[in-house]
C-alpha cells in the first residue's frame, strides 16, 4: 500500500510540476498598469485593459486599449480614439492594422478601444440585444440599443477620456454587421457623440425605419459617416447600406457628410481590414502619399 501511494505521488509530481514551471501564474494588472502576460510581448498591441460595468444591464464589458506608438500620457499630444464594437474579434485585428495604416497611409496614430463581451457564447455575448433598436418587429431578445448607447455615452467615453490622452473632438465608432446597424442608428440618435462613424456591411435589424427618422439636435458641422459594403455580401444588406447612404446624402440639413464605400469582391466579414483602411482614409483625408519606414530591419 505504501509503495503504491509513493508511486502515485511521484507520478502526480512528474505530471503537474513541469506544467507549473512552464506556465507560472500571471498576476492581474491593476487599472492603468498595462496589459501583462503574453500580450506584453506584442508591441503592436501594447496598451491596457480594464473591466467596466454597464449599470443599466449589469453586464461587465472587457475594455482593451491599444496605445499609439510612442505614447506618453504626460505629453501634451492628444489622440483620436477609435471605439471598436465586437472587440472580442475585431480588436486583435484592427489594433495592429492601425499601426501599419499610420506607417503606409500617413494616418494619425490613434488610441484603439475594443469593447468585448468576453466570449462568443450567447449567454455572455449580447450583441443581438445591444446592437438592435426597439420596435414592433423586434424580438424579446432585441431592442437594447438605447441602453448600450447610454453605456457608451455616460460610462465608457468619460472613463477612456479620464484615463488616456484622448482627443474628445475626434472620437470614432466602428461596427460590423449588427454593429454597423448600431453605428447608423446611433448616428441619428446622438450625432455629436462621435466625430466619425464607420458602418461596415450593416445588418438590416429591426425598427429599420428609425435609421431614416429625423436626426436628433446636433451642434457640430464636421461629422462624417462612412458606410462600407462588400459586393459579395447579401443583397439585403447591400440594399441597407445603399439606401442609408443615399437617403442622408440627399438631405442638405443632414448632420454628416456621408460616403458609400463599395469593396469589389468584399465579403460580409473577412474584408473588415480593407473596410477599415478605406473608411479611415476617407475620414482623415487627404492622406499622405509617402510611406513611413516600418520598424525593424
Amino acid at each position: 500500500m505504501i509503495l503504491r501511494t509513493g508511486f502515485l505521488l511521484a507520478w502526480l509530481l512528474a505530471v503537474v510540476m513541469p506544467a507549473a514551471w512552464a506556465a507560472p501564474p500571471v498576476p492581474a494588472a491593476p487599472d492603468g498598469a498595462g496589459v501583462q502576460g503574453p500580450l506584453a510581448h506584442l508591441p503592436a498591441l501594447k496598451g491596457d485593459y480594464f473591466p467596466l460595468t454597464d449599470r443599466g444591464s449589469g453586464r461587465v464589458h472587457h475594455i482593451f486599449v491599444r496605445y499609439p506608438e510612442g505614447y506618453d500620457a504626460t505629453a501634451p499630444t492628444r489622440y483620436p480614439v477609435v471605439y471598436v464594437l465586437d472587440g472580442d474579434s475585431l480588436f486583435p485585428l484592427l489594433a495592429p492594422t492601425h499601426l501599419f495604416l499610420h506607417y503606409d497611409e500617413q494616418l494619425p496614430e490613434a488610441i484603439i478601444v475594443g469593447i468585448a463581451y468576453g466570449g462568443f457564447d450567447p449567454a455572455v455575448n449580447r450583441r443581438n440585444t445591444d446592437f438592435t433598436a426597439p420596435g414592433p418587429d423586434a424580438t424579446p431578445e432585441q431592442g437594447g440599443a438605447p441602453g448600450f448607447l447610454a453605456f457608451l455615452r455616460d460610462r465608457l467615453v468619460p472613463e477612456v477620456e479620464r484615463r488616456y490622452a484622448a482627443d474628445p473632438a475626434r472620437r470614432i465608432l466602428l461596427g460590423q454587421s449588427r454593429g454597423g446597424y448600431f453605428v447608423l442608428w446611433s448616428a441619428r440618435e446622438a450625432p455629436d457623440l462621435f466625430w466619425g462613424r464607420i458602418a461596415s456591411n450593416p445588418a438590416q435589424g429591426p425598427a429599420r425605419e428609425q435609421l431614416f427618422a429625423p436626426a436628433s439636435v446636433h451642434a457640430r458641422q464636421d461629422l462624417r459617416v462612412a458606410v462600407v459594403s462588400g459586393t459579395r455580401d447579401t443583397e439585403a444588406r447591400r440594399q441597407t447600406a445603399r439606401a442609408w447612404a443615399s437617403a442622408w446624402s440627399a438631405q442638405p440639413p443632414a448632420p454628416w457628410q456621408v460616403a458609400l464605400i463599395e469593396i469589389e469582391g468584399g465579403t460580409h466579414a473577412a474584408t473588415i481590414g480593407e473596410a477599415y483602411r478605406r473608411a479611415m482614409r476617407w475620414l482623415f483625408e487627404p492622406a499622405g502619399a509617402t510611406p513611413r519606414r516600418k520598424p525593424g530591419p
